[in-house]
């Protein structure tokens, strides 16, 4: 995203809170099934250009905004009407915006209930942190989501969005600035092979399902898409200072009475860390995801958090 059409994006942001937009986003499933309520075929007012993703005609926006949706690039025509290609929803007092509905692009920037549930668990973690973290990173930061709720509850800290997907760090930037924050930056990153030192704080929800498409912001690899997150645990133990935390909000399929994901990063938690933690958040989320190749076995799909020391 070029400095123009950044500057044109913060725009929109701007004018979005000052006309007190909030949307909070459901999952696709859902998002689906409200789109096709009679009545919703077109969008009537700003969350439903920005937050359901629906069709507007240029009659049914302020002609500022579409003008600063023009500027910013982000305007497609949808048939005879237009559509927004970005979603902005509302996380605590901020804003942030990611890829419209639906993500189908392979560089397409995810946000939606996991999100909520990574840094809402996150966020009851910082206690732990005392005085805070003096560096941290957020790794596969998306629309930086995560790095955003540290920056903000820790001032003093280094934060650093950390993806491979440029698309995402261009969003990054525009929700920091329009978030006010100036202790953010964003890097291009393949986990940490972009990134220099050692942190107090990493943190990360990453893809972790199996998608035969291979979408970076959903393929986890192997393992049943856990493959992934037993890399971020590895690697950030690896770069981890002595008493910094790790704090892994991901998706772990169940087959049977063992959690795979839990035993292949056991024994390096229990040489290193002075304490972790591990629980399931809800045992039971995509359940539509084990009708698809791959998942034969499963009996489920579990929101888990994992939170580390490191010794």
């Amino acid at each position: 995203m070029t400095s123009p059409h950044a500057n044109a994006l913060l725009a929109v942001g701007r004018y979005l809170r000052a006309h007190d937009y909030r949307f909070i986003t459901v999952t696709p499933s859902t998002h689906r099934r409200i789109n096709r309520r009679p009545g919703n075929e077109r969008a009537a007012d700003l969350r439903g250009i920005f937050g359901w993703s629906r069709p507007f005609a240029p009659a049914d926006i302020d002609a500022e905004l579409l003008g600063l949706m023009r500027e910013a690039g982000i305007v497609e025509q949808d048939g005879a009407l237009l559509r927004s290609t970005l979603r902005a929803s509302t996380l605590g007092e901020m804003l942030v915006f990611h890829s419209a509905y639906p993500t189908e692009e392979d560089d397409a920037v995810f946000f939606g209930p996991d999100t909520y549930r990574f840094v809402g668990t996150m966020e009851r973690a910082f206690p732990w942190l005392a005085a805070g973290p003096t560096r941290a990173v957020d790794i596969g930061c998306g629309g930086g989501a995560g790095a955003l709720a540290i920056a903000r509850a820790f001032p003093h800290a280094e934060v650093i969005g950390a993806d491979i997907n440029t698309r995402a760090l261009a969003l990054t930037v525009v929700n920091t600035r329009l978030a006010g924050l100036d202790n953010l930056q964003a890097c291009r990153s393949d986990l940490f092979d972009g990134l220099e030192g050692d942190f107090d704080l990493v943190v990360s929800n990453p893809p972790y399902v199996l998608d035969p498409s291979e979408l970076a912001y959903r393929h986890g690899g192997d393992m049943r898409g856990a493959e992934l997150s037993v890399r971020i645990v590895k690697e950030s133990l690896g770069r981890l200072r002595r008493g910094g935390h790790l704090m892994l909000y991901t998706g772990v399929a169940i087959a049977g009475p063992v959690d795979d994901f839990l035993e292949a990063v056991r024994p390096d938690l229990e040489t290193q860390c002075d304490h972790w933690s591990y629980e399931e958040l809800d045992p039971d989320i995509f359940g539509g995801q084990l009708g698809e190749p791959g998942y034969e076995e499963v009996e489920r799909i579990a929101a888990v958090w994992l939170h580390a020391i490191k010794r």
